[in-house]
């Protein structure tokens, strides 16, 4: 996974956006397991995987290695870590990535095929307003093929429990606490890291011009994503896995 013309190490960029995320979502690859389960039972062993905001490429990779035979198509428009993302997965004709602006209307117009298996996603479209994701939705139900699936894991606290939720996030930041004392990187170290990086400085200086600090998105509970996706033209919705503070809610179409 060593680039010979840079020397960088894909696989440990990998590695670490991993650990930095898992402070962040200790059960992670729990949700992952779930969503590849459901592609499995819905729509088989080798399917065509639309990976969206796909950063590092996180879902691409585990969808691989259960799924030798799948392809995935990855979209993000974070140039930082779609370097990562294409470096790691060079030379595999299994994956291409798209850069594109999912607020941007003509963003489904570069994808290399007008439909998909499996739509995926995970702890990335609370970077949008309900509004968008309301019109994201709707562009995603003509992509998923009937009988294919869209999966989306994020953020999404029940609204009606505040006490217990807060009982939770005290409980969460107490262990992210505990692991930050043994040196796990939070979301800013790992960027001040990345911006020291001689490959990926520019393109993490290119990001911060897109994205600022963070985005300033919203987390809607599981009862309105499914709602939405059903109004957006999916036959079914709801929730296949919860967290305390997480949902992954699915829609077929």
């Amino acid at each position: 996974m060593t680039d010979a013309a840079t020397g960088t190490d894909w696989q440990a960029w990998q590695d670490s956006w991993d650990r930095q995320q898992e402070w962040y979502l200790p059960d992670r690859e729990e949700r992952f397991r779930v969503m590849l389960d459901m592609v499995e039972a819905v729509v088989g062993t080798a399917p065509r995987v639309l990976d969206l905001a796909c950063g590092t490429g996180s879902i691409t990779d585990r969808v691989l290695k259960r799924f030798p035979n799948a392809t995935s198509t990855g979209v993000d428009l974070d140039p930082a870590l779609l370097t990562i993302a294409e470096g790691h997965f060079a030379g595999d004709p299994r994956v291409t990535f798209v850069t594109a602006d999912l607020k941007d209307p003509d963003w489904v117009a570069r994808l290399p095929h007008d439909g998909y298996d499996a739509v995926l996603t995970a702890t990335a479209l609370h970077w949008l307003h309900s509004p968008q994701l309301a019109v994201l939705y709707g562009q995603l139900a003509p992509l998923v093929r009937p009988g294919g699936v869209f999966m989306n894991a994020d953020h999404m606290p029940d609204p009606a429990t505040p006490l217990l939720n807060a009982a939770e996030r005290a409980h969460r930041h107490a262990g992210m606490d505990r692991a930050r004392a043994e040196g796990v990187l939070d979301w800013a170290e790992w960027w001040a890291v990345a911006a020291a990086d001689p490959v990926l400085a520019e393109p993490t200086k290119k990001r911060y011009e897109i994205y600022g600090e963070h985005a300033d998105g919203d987390t809607p509970d599981e009862a309105w994503h499914a709602r939405t996706l059903r109004e957006a033209g999916f036959a079914e919705a709801r929730t296949v896995w919860r967290s305390p503070s997480d949902a992954l809610v699915l829609g077929l179409k």
